[in-house]
């Protein structure tokens, strides 16, 4: 495996080739950085499923792998929790296999011999999704940081809040103040950096699954 520490550090997305021919390997990973982009190369699928990446890329795989074949590694990638999207090589005869591929979650495929420009248009198509699912994640997760810095009672009246009901029906169900809840309302429009009252509910259907279940 010739993947590096430091292709994986670094922020700027990653073009993970996994083919069991060393040729095919060098090849992508010239076309690659003869565009700016970074390439880690492994052998097999098993080297790359031993420690799967995080951040923004793709996985550009044969379809026939040595040990896992492109559809074991996307159920293996499935239970990793790793969302990278993944384009699949195949020769003529692999079509199906590579058909298959996609129905489990793989983003495109492309044929042997191919193109130089069509595989990166769906590089570049793929590492557009990669990015956008980072940003929605990284999202995500500093919404479920502004919501923990929520103390109980003030999740109480934001779960209150986001129904719907005036401050005087959620002051008579948590047996507190109107003004007590409106001073709770006001925190947690700051701490949840709440624009507006829709803005909140928003926020709300996004984190509180994860907090309930």
């Amino acid at each position: 495996m010739t993947a590096t520490a430091t292709a994986r550090d670094h922020d700027q997305p990653v073009v993970h080739v996994i083919d069991d021919e060393a040729d095919v390997r060098d090849a992508l990973a010239l076309l690659c950085r003869s565009v700016g982009l970074r390439c880690a190369l492994y052998a097999s699928a098993v080297q790359f499923i031993a420690s799967p990446p995080k951040g923004v890329g793709c996985i550009v795989a044969d379809v026939r792998l040595p040990g896992l074949s492109g559809l074991d590694l996307l159920e293996r990638l499935t239970q990793a929790g790793c969302t990278l999207p993944v384009i699949v090589m195949t020769g003529h005869g692999d079509v199906p296999m590579a058909v298959r591929a996609m129905r489990a979650g793989a983003l495109d495929f492309i044929e042997k011999p191919f193109h130089d420009q069509a595989l990166l248009d769906r590089v570049h198509e793929a590492i557009e999704r990669s990015s956008h699912l980072h940003d929605h994640a990284g999202e995500r997760e500093r919404l479920l940081s502004r919501y923990d810095s929520l103390s109980e009672r003030e999740k109480e009246v934001m779960a209150q809040v986001v129904q719907g009901r005036p401050n005087k029906l959620i002051a008579d169900a948590l047996a507190l103040s109107t003004r007590t809840v409106e001073t709770h309302r006001a925190h947690i429009m700051e701490k949840m950096q709440a624009k507006s009252l829709s803005h909140l509910v928003r926020m709300a259907v996004a984190v509180t699954p994860a907090r309930e279940s």
